[in-house]
């Protein structure tokens, strides 16, 4: 994942994220994602971050800084169960620093670390109602996949995450691109 950022982020650090990133990756959702979903949103975003997912996925991880400040960050895994695919659990980037493709060179450097590992499928979800995430993914090349429940036309995977907690579930054939 050595691939530099594009020109208007290469003055940010990139690294991965080590366990004493956890508490102020936290620190920075609510903020990041407007108060979407209130304290019940802010409980689950937290929740889906714990910190074992910087202890034991950092290799696979980014997260880029400007100084102290943290601009973005993806988390992401190989799947130990399923050989030919990764996944991308948890992504943000600063509100201030959207649109400008910083997420999308997160994304690309997450799918050469999958393809140099044998990755040939990246799996992703978002919440139905984030609808910014779901075009995001879309335009990266993604596909919502079928699912038995629908929500505002789009199809929904029913309590994937838990009773009540419905989302849009993404796959990416990396053989069909580059």
């Amino acid at each position: 994942m050595t691939t530099p950022l594009p020109a208007p982020w290469q003055a940010f650090g990139v690294r991965r994220p080590t366990p004493g990133d956890h508490l102020p990756v936290l620190a920075v959702l609510d903020g990041w994602w407007g108060g979407l979903g209130g304290e019940e949103g802010s409980r689950q975003r937290a929740l889906l971050l714990p910190k074992l997912m910087f202890q034991h996925f950092g290799d696979s991880s980014l997260l880029v800084t400007s100084g102290d400040r943290i601009v973005a960050f993806l988390i992401g895994f190989l799947s130990p169960s399923r050989p030919a695919e990764s996944y991308i659990h948890f992504v943000g980037v600063d509100p201030a620093e959207r649109g400008r493709g910083l997420g999308a060179a997160l994304y690309e450097r997450f799918f050469a670390y999958s393809r140099a590992h044998g990755r040939s499928v990246v799996r992703a979800i978002t919440s139905p109602v984030n609808k910014g995430s779901h075009a995001f993914h879309t335009r990266m090349g993604f596909v919502t996949e079928p699912g038995p429940k629908e929500f505002e036309g789009v199809p929904v995977q029913p309590d994937y995450d838990g009773p009540g907690l419905d989302r849009l579930s993404f796959r990416k054939d990396l053989s069909r691109t580059r």
